[in-house]
């Protein structure tokens, strides 16, 4: 009998701040890019900041909108869906 790893539901989700901007990367463990997933960001207080969606190659960016931690939600439907969190030191300023 052969088993293989099951990664049901898994999306991998990593977030990077360059100067005034906080750049997205959201793919699959396959290394398929999430397209047109849904992002979310909200404030230390879980309030919502903004959101948008991923583009063809799962790449999501946007101008830091408050200088408090944040965490970034994306579901990329069908159950698959993940946070990253940024520390308000990361943003700088």
């Amino acid at each position: 009998l052969w088993t293989a790893p099951c990664f049901a539901h898994k999306v991998n989700l990593f977030a990077y701040v360059e100067g005034k901007t906080v750049y997205t990367e959201s793919y699959f463990p396959d290394g398929r890019a999430v397209v047109n997933g849904k992002v979310e960001v909200f404030d230390a207080d879980k309030i919502l900041l903004l959101e948008g969606h991923t583009d063809s190659e799962g790449l999501f960016h946007f101008a830091i909108p408050k200088y408090d931690s944040m965490t970034i939600v994306l579901d990329a439907s069908m159950g698959h869906k993940t946070t990253y969190h940024i520390n308000r030191e990361e943003l700088g300023e």
